[in-house]
């Protein structure tokens, strides 16, 4: 069968590669929206072919349970009695979208992972596509990149798109402006940067520090289902100041920076007084040593707190989790060497 211009039918059972996908929904209003999600997946658990004729098959969909306002509990247990691929996630409270997701990428299986909403913005039907990117340009991470805009108003697509940007020049944050929460991710990174992420780490942050290779892939997103978002503005503050404290000690840096210009101006302005008391004498008596301590002592103040800085910066990173290196098998013995087999 055909759905959305993408062969639907039953995995081979020769000799040709089959990509499993583990599908990861983190649910904290999915009370109503969520059955018709997993419905629309059900046929890619038979298996499917994507538009460059690879073989892919939806091997298991983990849902997980973060405690929202709704009775998402009940759908969770009634859904996981209904489709026999469903596993359910039990989180013991709520601790937020991108923790519950790397809940669900430690509860995989799957060669690749690929992570939506529980909203019904995803379609699934582009996970064929993002799973030929992958193959073609041998990228570990594929961002869907939406081709409409956001379904969640001006106000608050304005300020995403600056969010990121600002995440992206200034801190240092990779690709910021491609990150969302449909995205398709090599099992075995996915599962790693599950296992080694600290307390409040930014997913899409800990994917860069170990992904070989980040790109996109166009989509079109589609209405949310209906329901109000769970992101107050408030909330959505606290994700940005989060996304910028998980890109590392660069902002640290930006003190020892400060320290160190601070410090070069002060001497320059020192010795500019000077000058101008030795050669013009019109300086009131006291003034230009007063400013000369001033001047040097709050560079000295500042490259000394840039130095603490750059020791709480390796706090951090080790806080956060980061790893110095990340060890996985050769991925081209994994889904990635299998670019080239079509069915």
């Amino acid at each position: 069968m055909t759905l959305d211009g993408i062969d639907v039918g039953v995995a081979s059972t020769g000799a040709t590669y089959v990509h499993d996908i583990s599908v990861v929904i983190p649910v904290y209003q999915g009370e109503r929206t969520l059955a018709a999600v997993l419905e629309e997946l059900v046929p890619y658990t038979v298996g499917f072919t994507t538009p460059g004729r690879r073989r892919a098959r939806v091997g298991e969909v983990i849902l997980v349970h973060d405690h929202g306002p709704d009775r998402s509990d009940e759908t969770l247990r009634m859904l996981s009695d209904r489709f026999p691929h469903v596993k359910t996630v039990w989180l013991s409270r709520n601790f937020g979208q991108h923790a519950a997701t790397l809940a669900g990428m430690a509860s995989s299986g799957g060669a690749w992972i690929v992570t939506i909403d529980e909203d019904g913005q995803h379609d699934p039907s582009y996970m064929a596509a993002m799973l030929d990117t992958a193959l073609d340009q041998q990228a570990s991470v594929v961002y869907a990149k939406a081709m409409n805009p956001p379904p969640h108003g001006l106000v608050r697509n304005t300020a995403s798109r600056a969010s990121k940007a600002i995440l992206q020049k200034v801190f240092g944050g990779g690709q910021a402006r491609d990150f969302n929460s449909f995205r398709l991710v090599v099992g075995d990174v996915g599962r790693s940067i599950a296992a080694y992420s600290g307390t409040g780490v930014y997913l899409d942050v800990a994917l860069t520090w170990v992904a070989n290779r980040i790109v996109t892939c166009p989509v079109l997103l589609r209405e949310e289902g209906g329901r109000r978002s769970g992101y107050s503005y408030a909330k959505l503050f606290a994700h940005f100041w989060r996304m910028i404290l998980s890109t590392g000690t660069k902002g640290l840096r930006l003190v020892t920076l400060l320290g160190l210009l601070f410090a070069v101006g002060g001497i320059v302005f020192a010795l500019f007084l000077t000058v101008v008391r030795l050669t013009s004498g019109g300086v009131p008596e006291g003034w230009t040593s007063q400013m000369i301590l001033t001047a040097l002592g709050t560079g000295a103040i500042l490259v000394s707190l840039g130095i603490v800085a750059e020791y709480l910066g390796v706090a951090v990173n080790m806080a956060m989790g980061k790893p110095p290196y990340l060890i996985v098998r050769d991925l081209h013995l994994g889904p990635l060497g299998r670019a080239h087999e079509r069915g």
